[in-house]
């Protein structure tokens, strides 16, 4: 499983990324990858006019917020 963080790495965009690994440390999850994306080109491939984004398994979970722990964990478990 991939997870990335789409952003400038904005304080919000490595608030964002914390909540993610702590999402996956809280549920154990292991072969999980975090990655963070900062390519403008990129982030917009997926669609995301506004950061941070996150997308899990190529699929964008959110945009322009920070979902906190409980929410990625809903999304990790899925």
């Amino acid at each position: 499983m991939t997870i990335k963080i789409l952003g400038s790495g904005c304080p919000n965009c490595q608030t964002l990324e914390n909540n993610a690994k702590k999402a996956v440390e809280e549920l154990g999850l292991k072969d999980v990858q975090v990655e963070h994306v900062y390519d403008i080109g990129e982030i917009t491939e997926y669609g995301v006019m506004s950061t941070p984004g996150i997308v899990i398994d190529e699929q964008v979970k959110a945009s322009g917020r920070i979902p906190e722990p409980e929410e990625i964990k809903e999304w990790l478990n899925g």
